[in-house]
């Protein structure tokens, strides 16, 4: 393939599919008002890892001001708890309340059956080799242009 047809290749298949990655991946939360990023936050606590804001910027790679957001929009929304430390009075834990384990919960049946459907489609040969490829993007691509 020539250089321009490798060129055009990508841009047809991002305004075809990569521009509303972030879309697809996000609309089961969209009714209940949420990111993806505050329904991982969610589902981490849902898992029974223990969170606080640090331990989450970390793990997302964002900055301590971002989380900040998304919790209070959480705690706005009556999804999560934040209780002092009983030692460390600095420090805030976070709980899932009884609605909160029920939204996420809810969004964990819909998102599995969305993408395992997507598998379903796809193949898992195919959708393993996506996986290893976008990965691969991220790593040596994103991580790159992006640094965090």
């Amino acid at each position: 393939m020539a250089d321009g047809d490798l060129l055009d290749a990508y841009i047809d298949v991002y305004f075809t599919a990569f521009k509303y990655i972030g879309d697809l991946i996000s609309a089961p939360m969209k009714a209940d008002k949420l990111s993806f990023e505050q329904f991982m936050i969610m589902r981490d606590l849902d898992a029974g890892h223990e969170l606080n804001l640090s331990a989450i910027a970390r793990k997302r790679r964002v900055t301590n001001a971002a989380v900040s957001r998304q919790l209070k929009q959480l705690l706005e929304r009556g999804v999560i708890t934040q209780e002092r430390d009983t030692t460390d009075h600095r420090r805030y834990h976070l709980r899932l309340t009884n609605h909160g384990a029920i939204v996420t919960h809810r969004l964990n049946t819909t998102i599995h059956k969305r993408f395992y459907g997507w598998v379903e489609i796809l193949g898992e040969a195919d959708t393993r080799e996506l996986l290893r490829i976008m990965g691969r993007v991220g790593e040596h691509i994103i991580a790159k242009e992006f640094p965090q």
